[in-house]
């Protein structure tokens, strides 16, 4: 009885075995749901719009957009998660709720670190951009300025830990200024209070600000790069104002459960690749000033885990309490 029973448990597993390889070898054969963490408008949900087009396309089967937003993205982040981790269910997101919200937020239900990375989808770089009627009018004034008006300024921000409320931290900490954190809930709003003088200014990604530039609504004064973007010429560095090595840009990551097997997170990389390569999605990207970053999901993770150190010793030297 005992090596029938040691039989039927081994017959069992090879069944199991079976059954999950089978799962993995026909995915996907449903719809894909994936949960933007961000409210519908902003950068992350705008990229995972026409990354889901394309990869309907690539896979055969609906991919459906899901915004759940709230809390620097934990809301989002958290459901995920906790859904089954057959990659039917995927994350859209920006950098904090994958890097730096373990240290912002006392209470999270999920570990960012247990995520799986498919991939980064774009990137983009960050401006300084004021609104249209601030005092100063380049750079160079707008350092001055707030080197001798602490604590005059406003600055807004996505939220608590966004890159754009880092990014002004990291300015802070490297020029010796002091302004007031105005934070809202995504970037729609932000740059409405903005538009509206609510606040003085904002680092912003390329792709959001450039808009309301072409516009006259607000003013680019400088971009945090290495060097001048071709669509800035004009536009200095913060190298060239004196702020040495400041840069910052702003991503976003598809990621994928814990636990999601590798089989179907391979699948899901070669269909996003694709997607973020299509001659469609290469045009729109360039028009919107974002960069494709087409990667493997070890190059994704590594990354994450780059850009989770850098932000970490932000927040740990900005003295930014999690609440």
């Amino acid at each position: 009885m005992r090596v029938l029973a040691a039989i039927a448990l081994a017959l069992m597993a090879m069944t199991s075995v079976a059954s999950a390889q089978d799962a993995t070898s026909d995915f996907p054969n449903r719809p894909i749901k994936i949960v933007v963490c961000v409210p519908a408008g902003g950068g992350v949900d705008t990229v995972a719009r026409v990354v889901a087009k394309e990869l309907q396309e690539k896979l055969g089967q609906p991919v459906v957009v899901e915004n759940r937003a709230g809390a620097a993205g934990n809301i989002g982040a958290d459901f995920v998660f906790h859904a089954k981790p057959d990659g039917y269910t995927l994350l859209a997101a920006q950098p904090a709720p994958l890097t730096v919200n373990p240290l912002l937020y006392k209470d999270m239900a999920f570990d960012p670190t247990k995520f799986v990375p498919v991939g980064i989808m774009t990137s983009a770089p960050n401006v300084l951009m004021v609104r249209a009627d601030f005092p100063a009018k380049t750079a160079q004034e707008f350092l001055a300025y707030a080197k001798a008006n602490p604590g005059k300024i406003n600055f807004g921000s996505q939220g608590i830990g966004t890159t754009s409320h880092l990014t002004t931290m990291l300015f802070q900490g490297m020029t010796g200024t002091s302004m007031v954190h105005v934070p809202f809930k995504g970037t729609a709003p932000a740059l409405n209070a903005l538009i509206g003088g609510y606040i003085d200014m904002i680092f912003m990604e390329l792709a959001s600000a450039n808009k309301l530039a072409k516009g006259g609504q607000a003013r680019i004064l400088a971009v945090a790069t290495d060097k001048r973007l071709p669509s800035l010429p004009d536009v200095p560095t913060f190298e060239e104002i004196g702020v040495k090595g400041f840069e910052s840009s702003t991503w976003n990551a598809i990621a994928a459960p814990p636990g999601t097997p590798p089989e179907v997170i391979e699948k899901l990389n070669d269909a996003v690749t694709d997607a973020l390569n299509s001659p469609g999605a290469v045009d729109l990207f360039h028009k919107l000033n974002l960069q494709p970053e087409p990667g493997s999901p070890l190059q994704a993770a590594s990354f994450i885990h780059a850009q989770t150190a850098l932000w970490s010793d932000v927040i740990v030297k900005a003295h930014i309490q999690p609440h």
